[in-house]
């Protein structure tokens, strides 16, 4: 058993930073004495002492032998596994390393349509081949869940000479599908099974909360540790256990994916977050969890809102678990979109959610939100339903709700060959049936609608015009004002 009362990174960052020297070394603004004054005004100029670069004293992030090494094998402890590497560009260069890892060009690799565009990268940059597999997908809330058990296997029993299976877990709404039966099939087949885990960093901290990734049996784990723990923007961590990954393919991919100049303010902020969640965790998640059934319980109560709740249990949806620390909220019964009571919480009410779809808003709750969060959260839906419910949804609003789910998608081309195609940008109108050649998708949550590769059904492209007409924001594409698309020439 490690110490985890230390902080072995933050502790050499802190010293180096109080250390008198002259400096002549990068950052230019040399701890933070050329630093700019509207921006020293903001931040203060402690946080620029401390924003240092791969001193002596501060070990190399691509080939840590003194405090990261320390801090990586402290956070392996803690999360419970067996190498742990600290990542500065966030999980999407977690992902993308965990696909180069494991699959070349021509490999194939099974995974949920509803990944997020990282993955999506990770196909571009390893020439892999995508087996997409639907996820499971609720009709009455509109809201596609997780790749279930059976369809895992019957993609495995068709592509059996599939290198590794990647799934989602939670999903951006907190729902947990049954990921040791998935681990178990796929082990079957003696490949790994890998896990976008990016919004369960928190899972191995309390035991009212679904378990975590490593403990269901995953080889691979990305978590973004900012997204619900007390790390910076940006830093986040990929967990192996097991044989199934080589660790040094993980350390060369990374090489390729991160910065060769990381800041170590994100990766002190990843240490520290590890000593709060190793010594405190339970604690912490105990009180979110309070919060956050205060915050269900009252506003299941509003006429007009409900929330979501623990999905149905066995095949063929295949769902365990849901995070209660994330909440859904349907606002469609009170007559509006959810695009439209995002915008009257957030500019009229001070309530800001993560995201907003056709139906539902979502809402993290994690480390820092305190009951008086919670109370504004409440009379923010309490006055949202007296104040803006409307008679109802009008019936084109009704039909677009679930048109997502009949959509036509059909890989065409690997979404490499997409990428690197000659190409050619048309007007919309004009890119029916056509291959596409980017990454088109509603941002949050950042899932694609379309990738390279995949040829375009009209239905995307109504779909695409609809979510944008009703307030949704299009990103991943050159043109976001979705005039026109970049396609194969």
């Amino acid at each position: 058993m490690l110490n985890q009362n230390q902080i072995p990174l933050l502790d050499a960052l802190k010293a180096n930073a109080a250390r008198p020297h002259a400096p002549f070394y990068t950052p230019g603004h040399k701890l933070g004495k050329g630093i700019s004054q509207p921006l020293a005004d903001l931040l203060g100029k402690a946080v620029f002492r401390a924003d240092l670069t791969e001193l002596a004293d501060l070990d190399n992030l691509f080939a840590p032998q003194g405090v990261i090494q320390e801090a990586q094998q402290l956070a392996a402890e803690a999360f419970g596994a067996s190498q742990t590497w600290f990542l500065v560009n966030g999980s999407t260069c977690g992902i993308e390393a965990a696909i180069l890892a494991t699959c070349g060009t021509g490999d194939k690799i099974i995974l949920p349509r509803n990944v997020h565009s990282s993955a999506i990268a990770g196909l571009i940059l390893s020439g892999a081949i995508p087996i997409f597999i639907n996820p499971e997908y609720d009709p009455v809330l509109d809201i596609a869940h997780s790749i279930t058990p059976n369809a895992v296997q019957s993609a495995l029993q068709q592509h059996p000479d599939a290198k590794a299976v990647l799934t989602v877990y939670p999903t951006y709404y907190g729902v947990c599908g049954n990921l040791s039966a998935i681990a178990n099939i796929t082990h079957q087949y003696n490949i790994p099974l890998l896990v976008d885990e990016a919004h369960g960093a928190h899972f191995a901290f309390h035991p009212e909360l679904p378990t975590s990734a490593l403990a269901a049996g995953a080889d691979l784990t990305v978590q973004s540790i900012h997204k619900v723990l007390g790390a910076m923007t940006q830093a986040s961590m990929l967990h192996i256990q097991g044989d199934r990954i080589n660790g040094d393919r993980i350390s060369k991919a990374l090489q390729l994916v991160q910065s060769t100049s990381p800041s170590y303010l994100l990766l002190a902020s990843l240490d520290a977050a590890r000593q709060q969640m190793a010594l405190h965790g339970k604690m912490l998640m105990s009180r979110i969890l309070q919060l956050a059934h205060e915050a269900r319980t009252k506003i299941s109560q509003i006429p007009g809102l409900s929330v979501l709740e623990m999905p149905r249990l066995g095949e063929p949806l295949g769902f365990l678990a849901l995070d209660k620390t994330r909440l859904t909220v349907t606002v469609s019964a009170l007559g509006l979109t959810g695009f439209e009571a995002d915008e009257i919480l957030d500019e009229k009410l001070g309530v800001t959610a993560e995201f907003a779809s056709l139906q539902h808003l979502t809402f993290i709750i994690s480390l820092g939100n305190t009951p008086a969060d919670i109370e504004q959260l409440v009379q923010g839906f309490t006055t949202l339903a007296k104040e803006y419910r409307r008679s109802n949804l009008t019936v084109k609003n009704q039909v677009w709700l679930n048109l997502d789910r009949t959509l036509d998608y059909a890989l065409q081309l690997s979404p490499r060959e997409a990428f690197f195609a000659v190409c050619e940008i048309l007007p919309l109108t004009q890119t029916n049936k056509r291959i596409c050649a980017e990454i088109v998708c509603p941002y949050p949550p950042g899932i694609p609608v379309l990738m390279p590769g995949e040829a375009i059904a009209e239905s995307v492209l109504e779909y695409l015009q609809q979510i944008q007409a009703m307030g949704g924001f299009i990103s991943g594409c050159n043109d976001i004002s979705l005039k026109t698309l970049k396609v194969v020439k």
